[in-house]
């Protein structure tokens, strides 16, 4: 066993530029971090959980766009190649975020025993190059202030009072109650006694799926049920509508042992009740005993005992051999606020493993043992016994060592045994668990041959695992028949409805689907019989609706029609038609997005509209390829070329038609020239297309004809234009016609405007005329046959001289 230095009386990490934001609940901590993220150039954000880092990433998505925004947790992985904010769970967090902005939340989770020491590892560790925040209770303010030297606290109060309401039976609980028990059995129990006694309930624990999880809280959230039965899991940040929150239990597992809840747990999860500034309650119920006075006072006044001491183990892994990776991981810590944490999922496979003999044999070598480190990482995401967990590890490790990835066809046996939406609630959660850990390994590309094929049909799987789950979820604790609407239903024939100006429908009080545009969709909670009358009921209050909608649409203004760049018509922002390719790129079909019930002449109304609507876009935004296409005057050569010009949306190499070209008199290229046709030296174009708008509609146009919305890089080359960008480095993994639509010219590895070469064209022509003893040199001019590459031509193009070769070579120069 190797030999550690004892322990330092003290020793103070970088707190450089750290903030710490404390506080209890609803302090609006977490969308501090949201807004101080998106005002840096860059940030990283860690999370307790990966449903709460789901739910930040469609924040953060909403605040800058799907493109700028990575969602990265242990098995889900959304990269986008030039996002700059990165929204992971504090597990899946780079070691060394090389980002402007870095945010941890829940930090008082650095004194959990099992996940405690990764937590502890960002705070100490991870920094943003401008700003780092902290986020968590207030118990953390002492220790975080011993350790990291220069840090700045901040506290915040909460926006709402947080009152104690004492015990009361579950049958008598308030509507938007959550009742929290720590077991699924509990869970499932208490939303049994919900639904017989008080119509449903909603459940959310910690293992859910995300999409299952989201499923349930809306049926919560919408007011189909008015309770949630959960875990602690809606303790950490879940923002739900909860105006009170019930104990059914006090005792938790916390990964090592049963115990009673801290003063500090019980505030994490009471403080869920209330939000914003309206207040909250919280109580007890079931078989837990009224909480004792200085308890209750103390959730009320979110004054806990402070966090003394911090999980920790060492980052300093050394890999030369088995035996020594497992000494470094028993170092000490450096200093008395951190304790050493029990071994974790990780520790506990890698001893497992070092005792198998197959295992220690391949794992020889800086890299092997690195390598089997990593894959102890694996997360036991079914919470079965170490000794089986280890096994799948095993398994996987020496796949790694000796094939250098997973088998195949070990990969899809596991897989294919997790696909199947049958059985139980606790059979389709078993699923999950199980699709979880390949879903994870899916997700490290170096360990698959084909990881892009297993991280969807993972996903897939587990899409519809979780589907399948609220389905069971859903019938097991909400008895639909005790809603109102239903009820309605049973003792009337005729049923009251409308339609709200939102496109709402109604019937007696109670929403049963949407009309958007032309199209209804009926809630997925009206099924069987009861579902037949809603839609029938429904489909009498349309019949009016639609006739009044196709006549508003007919008339409508071309501001409230608007073409998108997905290729839907929307009006007042619903999709009331699509293109479809045609013979002409510039006059596509349009397809209507409209139920039977629109018919006669309405439908044919509503179709003339939204022709219009596209021949009006065109029209005006193509307006030079639409007037060249219709041009007089334009006959012999110059009318072909103008059809070339027109087949291939605005431009052509000049080389491709030269010899249209040069049949040319003066008076044809004339008329071209007044139709907005310029002759380049290497393109002949119309310069008013290379514009981000005329860009975006041609690339549209051609992607409706061609099929070409799903080649990659599409709707991306665009934003270019929009930065007025001359040249750029092209992204290989960009279709490259993308390229040419925006008005652009692949040369090498650079992606150059064909206008900016027209004037590099007229840079280079005189350096190139020039001859020696003919008059003064021009710039770049060397002997009548070669030319000498001036900064201004770099200039233009914002090139560097590797780059201009390139481009120059492209253009035919040698």
């Amino acid at each position: 066993m190797a030999q550690f230095p004892p322990v330092q009386e003290t020793i103070r990490f970088d707190g450089t530029n750290v903030t710490a934001v404390l506080g209890p609940t609803n302090t609006g901590k977490t969308f501090l971090a949201i807004e101080r993220m998106v005002a840096h150039s860059s940030g990283t954000i860690g999370l307790p959980l990966r449903l709460l880092a789901r739910e930040v990433y469609q924040k953060v998505c909403d605040r800058v766009g799907p493109a700028a925004v990575s969602l990265i947790t242990g098995e889900e992985k959304i990269k986008p190649p030039n996002a700059r904010y990165a929204v992971c769970t504090v597990e899946a967090m780079p070691r060394a975020p090389n980002t402007a902005f870095v945010a941890i939340d829940e930090v008082q989770l650095a004194g959990d025993l099992e996940r405690g020491h990764v937590f502890t590892d960002r705070i100490l560790h991870a920094r943003g190059r401008e700003e780092t925040l902290l986020l968590g209770a207030s118990t953390m303010q002492g220790v975080l202030q011993r350790l990291l030297k220069g840090v700045q606290t901040v506290t915040r109060p909460r926006l709402s009072n947080l009152v104690y309401a004492g015990s009361k039976k579950i049958t008598r609980l308030p509507r938007r109650t959550a009742i929290v028990a720590f077991s699924a059995d509990e869970v499932y129990a208490i939303a049994e006694l919900i639904r017989r006694q008080r119509g449903g309930a909603a459940v959310v624990l910690g293992a859910l799926s995300p999409r299952t999880r989201n499923a349930q809280v809306a049926l919560y959230q919408s007011g189909d049920v008015d309770f949630l039965v959960a875990t602690d899991a809606i303790g950490m940040g879940l923002n739900l509508d909860v105006d009170h929150v019930a104990f059914a239990q006090d005792w938790k597992f916390d990964g090592f042992q049963y115990r009673q809840l801290t003063a500090a747990e019980f505030g994490q999860i009471a403080g869920r009740a209330g939000r914003h500034l309206r207040d909250g309650t919280f109580g007890v119920t079931g078989r837990v005993d009224p909480l004792p006075g200085e308890l209750a006072e103390a959730l009320e006044a979110h004054v806990f005992q402070p966090v003394r001491v911090l999980q920790w183990r060492s980052r300093d892994f050394d890999f030369a051999s088995i035996a020594a990776l497992k000494d470094s991981l028993e170092r000490p810590p450096p200093c008395p606020e951190l304790t050493k944490s029990l071994p974790s999922v990780d520790q506990r496979a890698l001893e497992y493993l070092s005792r198998d003999a197959n295992v220690a044999d391949l794992a020889r070598g800086r890299e092997r043992v690195e390598l089997l480190w990593e894959a102890c990482k694996l997360p036991d995401y079914r919470r079965i016994a170490p000794a089986q967990h280890a096994e799948i590890i095993a398994a996987i490790y020496v796949d790694l060592a000796v094939r250098g990835h997973v088998a195949e066809d070990y990969m899809a046996s596991q897989v294919n045994r997790a696909d199947r939406t049958d059985g139980d609630i606790d059979t389709l959660s078993q699923r999950i668990a199980e699709i979880r850990t390949w879903t994870y390994i899916s997700h490290r590309p170096e360990w698959l041959a084909d990881p892009t094929h297993w991280q969807e049909k993972t996903r897939a799987i587990e899409d519809r695992l979780s589907d399948a789950l609220h389905d069971r979820l859903t019938k097991r604790f909400v008895d639909r028949r005790t809603s109102v609407l239903m009820k309605r239903l049973r003792e009337n024939a005729f049923m009251e409805a409308e339609i709200s100006g939102d496109g709402t429908v109604v019937v007696e009080g109670h929403t049963v689907g949407e009309l958007q545009g032309f199209r209804f969709t009926l809630d997925g909670k009206a099924e069987g019989q009861d579902g037949k009358a809603v839609r029938a009921a429904s489909q009498k209050a349309l019949a009016g609706e639609f006739e009044k909608r196709a006549e508003r649409f007919a008339n409508a203004p071309n501001g409230d029609i608007a073409l998108g760049s997905d290729g839907l018509i929307r009006w007042l922002g619903a999709p009331v038609a699509s293109l479809a390719a045609s013979d002409d790129p510039l006059k596509p079909k349009v397809v209507l997005f409209a139920d039977e019930q629109l018919s006669g002449p309405e439908r044919d109304k509503v179709a003339a509209r939204a022709e219009r609507s596209v021949t009006y876009q065109v029209s005006t935004v193509l307006k030079p390829l639409v007037d060249l296409n219709s041009a007089e005057g334009l006959e012999g050569t110059a009318k072909g070329l103008a059809f070339r010009l027109s087949e291939n949306l605005g431009m052509v190499q000049r080389r491709d038609v030269a010899e249209e070209v040069r049949s040319l008199d003066q008076d044809a290229r004339a008329a071209l020239r007044r139709c907005g046709v310029r002759f380049g030296a290497y393109h002949i174009f119309i310069p008013a297309l290379i514009k981000p708008a005329p860009a975006a509609l041609l690339t549209l146009l051609w992607a409706v004809n061609k099929d070409g919305r799903e080649r990659p890089g599409y709707g991306e080359v665009t934003h270019l234009l929009a930065t007025g960008r001359t040249s750029a480095v092209a992204d290989p993994a960009i279709d490259p016609v993308f390229f040419g639509l925006a008005g652009y010219r692949l040369l090498g590895r650079r992606a150059v405007r064909v206008d900016i070469l027209e004037r590099l064209a007229d840079l280079i022509r005189p350096a190139l005329a020039w001859k020696p003893g003919t008059g003064k040199r021009p710039e770049g001019g060397y002997n009548g046959a070669q030319f000498l590459v001036t900064p201004a031509m770099m200039s233009i193009l914002g090139a560097t001289a590797e780059d201009m070769e390139e481009v120059l070579k492209g253009l035919g120069y040698r």
